[in-house]
């Protein structure tokens, strides 16, 4: 049966290896720390307490970019409280000007397809986060989860162009799990998840469907399961646990490395 509990971290365990996989990372690559682009949401709050123990605070950057009139103070205010509590320091880069640039120069800006400009966003921020880590010396670490990595809610080469993801094998549950065992401020873990591209996005809304319901059938396409038994379980429509099913299936193509078309002869 899929239930909530089936999916409890032993915490102490995972988080240890989570440090370990960190500091290995970018010690091997011979660098010197890591950049990690902070929101106040939950899944960068935990990314950025995992980096700090792995690394040391001295070794990270934290970097917030907020753009004016979308982005809510109160995120601004728990990113401080966050960085505060952590000893990381924290730089704020407004992102208002380029955006306003874009919306000027782009021939094919529409300001009605609010997801497209959004994954624009994204994609500023990522430019923003490797210009630290190129000037730092540092890797950027990601931020996403399993629950987003697996249904493509996010943007390539935007949150998803990063160098690690430590914490993308974890469902927004566990997430959840982590950051309660991490002390994460209880304000940032109660914050509806957004992606923050427009005034009051939240990701359930967008996704359709809560969290908890999502985590719970990737679950069991993850063990196995078919849409008719997840279905079952669940006691779900099956239209709604195949088009997760089909979700999955649509962005395989973002969780990837760009297909190569072999035209060389193989010398085996």
């Amino acid at each position: 049966m899929l239930t909530l509990s089936s999916m409890t971290l032993k915490c102490t365990e995972i988080t240890q290896k989570i440090e370990e996989f960190i500091s290995e990372q970018v010690d091997n690559a011979g660098l010197y720390g890591a950049v990690v682009a902070v929101s106040g949401g939950i899944d960068s709050a935990v990314t950025l307490s995992l980096t700090a123990r792995a690394l040391g605070p001295e070794r990270v950057r934290a970097v917030t970019m907020p753009e004016r009139d979308i982005t809510p103070k109160r995120d601004i205010t728990d990113v401080m409280q966050l960085v505060t509590s952590l000893n990381v320091t924290c730089d704020t880069v407004e992102i208002t000007p380029v955006m306003d640039v874009m919306r000027e120069i782009l021939p094919l800006y529409d300001a009605s397809r609010r997801v497209e400009f959004g994954n624009l966003k994204a994609r500023t921020r990522m430019i923003f986060s490797y210009h630290y880590a190129n000037s730092l010396n540092s890797m950027v670490m990601g931020s996403s989860n399993r629950t987003e990595w697996l249904t493509g809610y996010f943007t390539k080469h935007g949150d998803g162009g990063v160098d690690l993801m430590p914490i993308a094998d974890l469902y927004k549950n566990q997430v959840k799990q982590l950051a309660k065992y991490l002390e994460v401020p209880e304000n940032i873990i109660k914050k509806p998840p957004s992606a923050g591209f427009w005034r009051g996005q939240t990701d359930e809304g967008e996704l359709g469907i809560s969290y908890d319901t999502l985590d719970l059938i990737l679950y069991g396409v993850d063990s196995g399961m078919t849409a008719d038994e997840i279905s079952e379980d669940l006691k779900l429509e099956r239209a709604v646990v195949q088009g997760v099913f089909d979700r999955v299936r649509r962005n395989e193509h973002k969780r990837r490395l760009p297909l190569i078309l072999r035209l060389r002869k193989s010398h085996s």
